[in-house]
């Protein structure tokens, strides 16, 4: 049995794929038989310290104010308040491995307790902690933090990331360190499949994540424009973020204002009804490491339209669990989602098969029980000199 320390800034019920991922490795290393402990960052009136599925959270001052996103200021709040805390809560909870999830703000916590502990440590990488990943929006930031990023990842016993692209992007960035593979996961327990694809009314299309430029919204906004006015359908946006006032402008001046609908950021256990509201689940990203929304809405039974990019084409199979187009192509997206739209067979068989995907592949116990293994290795080698 190990005693292990996962340490993420945001955990459910804040922040998004990377809390998720936080608390579901958690939940299943408890399953397990694990000792399992989290720090995290306080938030509204959550508890400082509570019990959840036999996973000990511990919740520290950080300056967070919003559940959905989180400012570089507060990222560097977490750090100190950890650099604080950590040790003497690892000391406590007899602590023999720990976990960071994100290079940053999470993995200096994890390289001063292996200082003042002797405690060794990995790195999950989720997407924004790895240079290059969304250069047009972080490109100034990795600027700054990718020498320290090299070094965390240097001086961890491990580094492992969420998909292949984005450990070809870790490597590309720094060929000296050592990048695993881990993909993301679904909670299939509690996310219920669609029982039917009967669609009477309009076609729900499903996006849930941050509304950043990122994820493509505006070429999505421009593939709906180009397709047939006939077609009965709507756009649901569950999440938040700075492009909601971009997103809506261009849908108003196309005239697609009437048939968008922001839901805005949800809790987490509010998701699964939503994914199974949802007809088809579309997903034009840029860039993604492993988006868990994507794998959930799979889990729920959505056939999927998405891009091509790293993470998204390891999860959805061309023509059995989804279409994939190349990002930026609103014609090739309007296509696609054009052609499902109007067949609800396929829609169907999509859906089936990539619930079946999901099942097979990427479940949580299955993704856990690789980072056990990964977790074994890492406490085995100890702290080398």
């Amino acid at each position: 049995m190990s005693r292990i320390l996962l340490i993420n800034y945001e955990y459910p019920p804040i922040g998004g794929g990377g809390g998720n991922a936080t608390q579901q490795s958690a939940r299943a290393f408890a399953r397990m038989g694990h000792q399992v402990y989290v720090l995290t960052a306080a938030w509204g009136d959550l508890p400082a310290e509570e019990i959840d599925e036999g996973v000990t959270i511990k919740r520290i001052p950080a300056l967070r104010r919003r559940a959905d996103r989180c400012s570089i200021l507060e990222m560097m709040a977490f750090i100190v308040a950890g650099l604080v805390a950590a040790p003497p809560l690892a000391r406590v909870w007899k602590i023999d491995v720990a976990l960071a999830f994100f290079a940053l703000p999470s993995a200096p916590i994890a390289w001063y307790l292996k200082r003042a502990c002797q405690i060794p440590y990995a790195i999950s990488l989720q997407g924004g902690d790895v240079p290059g990943f969304d250069p047009g929006r972080m490109r100034f930031y990795h600027a700054l933090t990718g020498r320290v990023i090299s070094a965390l990842w240097r001086d961890a016993a491990a580094v492992v990331a969420n998909s292949q692209g984005l450990a070809a992007l870790a490597q590309a960035h720094d060929s000296g360190a050592t990048i695993g593979m881990i993909p993301a996961g679904a909670d299939l327990t509690g996310i219920a499949p669609k029982t039917s694809y009967k669609q009477d009314g309009p076609i729900n299309l499903l996006f849930v994540g941050r509304l950043v430029k990122q994820k493509g919204l505006d070429v999505l906004i421009a593939a709906l424009a180009k397709m047939d006015l006939a077609l009965k359908w709507r756009l649901i946006l569950v999440g938040d973020g700075p492009e909601w006032p971009v997103i809506a402008g261009e849908a108003a001046r196309v005239g697609l204002a009437d048939r968008l609908e922001l839901r805005g950021w949800v809790r987490k256990e509010l998701l699964p009804a939503m994914y199974r509201e949802g007809d088809i689940f579309v997903l034009p990203s840029r860039d993604e490491g492993m988006a868990n929304a994507l794998l959930e809405a799979m889990a729920a039974g959505l056939p999927v339209v998405a891009t091509r990019v790293a993470g998204t084409g390891e999860v959805v199979v061309q023509n059995e669990t989804g279409l994939l187009v190349a990002p930026e192509d609103a014609d090739g997206l309007s296509t696609a989602l054009g052609a499902l739209i109007q067949d609800e067979s396929r829609r169907a068989a999509f859906g089936r098969e990539g619930r079946k995907r999901v099942e097979t592949t990427f479940g949580w116990d299955i993704v856990a029980s690789a980072w056990m293994g990964v977790m074994d290795q890492v406490r085995a080698r100890g702290v080398e000199p």
